[in-house]
C-alpha cells in the first residue's frame, strides 16, 4: 500500500477515535440466517406426559450407543416427564413406535449422522457410534430446544408435549473433522455436548472416543532431553555466534533422529491410553533457532526455517511407521517455522500433520484475508497500510503440501485477559476461510483460562462454528446472551458489544499479546452511551445468578475505563485511587484472579492504587 493511502488510514482511524466520523454499530457476525426445522405433518414423541415410542438400541450396542440412549431418555424426561424404554432391535413389536439409534450410516463422513422420521420412526444412524450420539444430541438442541450453554449453564423447555416433524431427512456432517475447545469447569459430558472429538489426554469411550496424544506441545525436551547437551552440544541449535544453547534442536543433524525415535517408541509402547493415535513434535517457546551450516542450508533451499522441522517430522513418522501403523506425527509450525516452504514439492508425509499456530501474530478486528497486519511489529506501515494477507496465504500453501492440517487457535489477549478482545465479528469469517481451504482439524486452546471479558460467549460461539461454519452466528450469540445474562438485559449487552466491536474495529487491531490495554479507541461519548447502557443491563429484572455474570462482563468494561483514565478513573479526579480500589474488590469477589495470562492479582496490601490496574498482571 503507498504511503498516500497509509496516511490516509490514520488520519482516518484518529477520526474514529475522536467520534467525528461515526462508526456503524450494525455489525454482521456472519452465517446463514438461522431457520427452526419446519413441522409439515406433526409427529408427536411425546403427548400430555406419556409416549407410545421406545429407543432401540442396536443388540451388543457398545458404551456410546448406550450413552447416547441413555442422554436421549434423560432429556426427553426432563422436558416432558416421559420414560422411554430402551429396548434392543429383536425386543422391537411390528408396528410399534420407535426412535431408532444406529450406527451405520455410509451417507455421512466421520462424526456425521442422518436424521430421518417417517410418522412412527425417528431415526438417528451414525456413520459411527460417536456419530450417533452427535445426532442425539443436535435432536436434543435443534428439535427439543434443550442448550449447553456452559459447564454449568442448561435450559431446558418444559412441555407435556414433544413434537417433531414427520418428514426429517438429512445428513449432518461436522466443518472440521477435529474440533477442541475447553471452557473452565468443562468435562468429557460437556465436551461430548459440544460434538468436541479431541481432548488429548482422555479417551472418553462413553462417548465414542477422543482424539489424544502420547506426547502432546513442547515434546522435543522429552524426545531429546537437555541433558545430552554436556556430552553432545552438537545436538542441539547453534547461535548466530558459534555457540550452542538447549532452547532448541538441531534437527539436521543425523544423530539426533534415532536419539528421539528411541524416546519416542519408548512413551508409546507405554502409553496408558490403549487408543490414542497421535505424537507430536514441538520445539520450546522461544525464536532461538539453529544456525549451523546445514540447518542454514536447509534454509535456504526450501525457502523457510519450517523446512527441517518438516523433514525431521517425516523422518521421525518413517522410523516408526511400521511398529505403529494407525499413528499420526504432527509438528508445530510456530514462531520462526510457521511458514510453509516456498518449495512446495517439499511435502508431508500421508501420515504427516502440520499443527499451524500462525493465527496468534494475526489481527482480530479485521478479516484475515484483508488485513495483514502482525502482533509484534509497531511499525507505520504494519498497522496502517498493510494489506498483504500473509498468514492467510502461509496456511493455504501448508494445505498444498500436508493431506491433512490442523489449526491450533488462541483468541485471547494473554497480556490482557481481563480486557474486551474485539474478535467477535471475525470468528464466523477466520474459521470459513479454513475450512474453505481445506483445513481439516480445528483445536482451540484458551477456552480454559479465565471467564471475564465475555469469553463464556466467546466458547461457546467458537464450539459451533468448529461445528458449522455456516451457522448463524448472531442467533447463537442471541440465544447465549439471553440465557446467560438474562433477556431483559439482553438487548443492552448485545449493543455494547456491538459498539465495542465497531470501535475496536475502527480504531486499532486486535492481537493475541498486547500491552495497549484496548487494541484501539472509544469516544468519549460512545463510552458515556456504553455506560448508561451497563447501568440498564445491571439493573434489569434479571435472576442473581444472571446478574452475577452480568457484573463480570461489566468489570472487563471499568478495566477498559481505568486504564485509559476515562470517566471515575480520570486521573485528576480526586476519588479516582477509591474508584480503583473498587475495581480490585469487584475482580476479587467475583472470582476474577488475573489481568494477565502469566500472573495473579496480588494480594490488595500489595497493590499501588495510583497505578492503572493493567499493572496487576505484571
Amino acid at each position: 500500500m503507498s504511503i498516500v493511502k497509509s496516511i490516509v488510514a490514520l488520519i482516518e482511524m484518529i477520526l474514529f477515535a475522536i467520534g467525528l466520523i461515526p462508526v456503524s454499530s450494525d455489525i454482521d457476525y456472519g452465517g446463514t440466517l438461522n431457520e427452526a426445522p419446519a413441522i409439515t405433518t406433526p409427529m408427536y414423541i411425546v403427548i400430555d406426559g406419556e409416549s407410545d415410542f421406545s429407543i432401540v438400541i442396536p443388540e451388543g450396542a457398545d458404551d456410546c450407543i448406550l450413552t447416547a440412549a441413555d442422554e436421549l431418555n434423560t432429556y426427553i424426561k426432563k422436558i416432558s416427564g416421559a420414560d422411554l424404554p430402551i429396548i434392543t432391535e429383536s425386543a422391537l413389536e411390528d408396528g410399534k413406535k420407535a426412535i431408532v439409534l444406529e450406527n451405520d450410516c455410509d451417507e455421512a463422513g466421520e462424526d456425521g449422522f442422518q436424521l430421518f422420521s417417517d410418522g412412527d420412526r425417528l431415526v438417528i444412524n451414525g456413520s459411527d457410534s460417536r456419530g450417533t450420539l452427535y445426532g442425539v444430541y443436535t435432536l436434543l438442541e435443534e428439535y427439543f430446544g434443550v442448550r449447553w450453554f456452559t459447564p454449568t449453564l442448561e435450559t431446558v423447555p418444559e412441555s407435556k408435549d414433544i413434537v417433531t416433524d414427520a418428514n426429517i431427512n438429512r445428513v449432518v456432517e461436522p466443518s472440521f473433522v477435529l474440533r477442541r475447545n475447553e471452557p473452565a469447569g468443562g468435562d468429557d459430558t460437556f465436551r461430548a455436548r459440544r460434538k468436541m472429538n479431541v481432548s488429548f489426554w482422555n479417551e472418553m469411550p462413553e462417548y465414542g472416543g477422543a482424539l489424544t496424544y502420547v506426547l502432546w506441545d513442547v515434546t522435543l525436551d522429552v524426545l531429546v532431553p537437555d541433558a545430552l547437551f554436556a556430552e553432545h552440544p552438537e545436538y542441539f541449535a547453534m547461535n548466530p555466534d558459534g555457540t550452542r544453547t538447549t532452547d532448541h534442536v538441531c534437527l539436521s543433524n543425523p544423530d539426533v533422529l534415532p536419539i528421539a525415535v528411541e524416546n519416542a517408541r519408548k512413551a508409546m509402547r507405554e502409553c496408558p491410553r490403549e487408543t490414542t493415535d497421535h505424537i507430536h513434535i514441538g520445539q520450546k517457546d522461544n525464536s532461538n533457532y539453529c544456525h549451523c551450516e546445514s540447518c542454514e542450508a536447509l534454509y535456504e533451499k526450501h525457502g523457510s526455517i519450517s523446512a527441517p522441522t518438516l523433514i525431521f517430522t517425516n523422518s521421525f513418522a518413517d522410523a516408526l511407521d511400521e511398529e505403529f501403523p494407525e499413528f499420526t506425527f504432527t509438528f508445530y509450525a510456530y514462531g520462526e517455522t510457521e511458514r510453509p516452504p516456498e518449495d512446495l514439492t517439499l511435502r508431508c508425509n500421508e501420515n504427516v500433520v502440520p499443527v499451524l499456530c500462525g493465527l496468534h501474530k494475526a489481527c482480530r478486528s479485521h478479516p484475515l484475508t484483508e488485513c495483514g497486519a502482525q502482533d509484534g511489529d509497531e511499525s507505520f506501515e504494519n498497522l496502517y497500510g498493510n494489506t498483504n494477507a500473509v498468514i492467510a496465504e502461509d496456511f493455504a500453501n501448508w494445505v498444498k503440501i500436508a493431506d491433512r492440517t490442523y489449526i491450533y487457535d488462541y483468541t485471547i489477549n494473554f497480556l490482557n485477559t481481563a480486557q474486551f478482545f474485539s474478535n467477535f465479528e471475525t470468528l464466523q469469517s477466520t474459521m470459513k476461510y479454513m475450512h474453505d481451504i481445506g483445513i481439516t482439524g480445528y483445536v482451540y486452546n484458551c477456552g480454559d483460562g479465565h471467564y471475564a471479558a465475555f469469553n463464556e460467549l466467546r466458547n461457546y460461539l467458537l464450539a459451533k462454528i468448529q461445528w458449522d461454519v455456516d451457522c448463524d452466528v448472531e442467533y447463537h450469540m442471541m440465544d447465549f446472551i439471553n440465557a446467560y445474562y438474562g433477556k431483559e438485559a439482553a438487548p443492552y449487552i448485545k449493543k455494547i458489544i456491538d459498539l465495542q466491536t465497531a470501535h475496536l474495529r475502527g480504531t486499532g487491531h486486535a492481537f493475541d499479546f498486547d500491552w495497549h490495554y484496548q487494541a484501539g479507541f472509544i469516544p468519549l461519548t460512545v463510552c458515556a452511551e456504553i455506560d448508561i447502557l451497563w447501568k440498564k443491563a445491571l439493573n434489569a429484572d434479571i435472576s442473581d445468578e444472571q446478574l452475577f455474570n452480568a457484573e463480570v462482563a461489566n468489570l472487563s468494561w471499568e478495566y477498559f475505563k481505568a486504564n485509559l483514565f476515562i470517566g471515575e478513573y480520570f486521573f485528576l479526579n480526586p476519588f479516582r485511587m477509591q474508584a480503583i480500589e473498587e475495581l480490585y474488590d469487584g475482580f476479587a469477589s467475583h472470582g476474577l484472579d488475573r489481568v494477565s495470562s502469566f500472573a495473579l492479582i496480588p494480594e490488595k496490601s500489595e497493590v499501588d492504587f495510583i497505578q492503572r490496574p493493567f499493572n496487576w498482571g505484571k
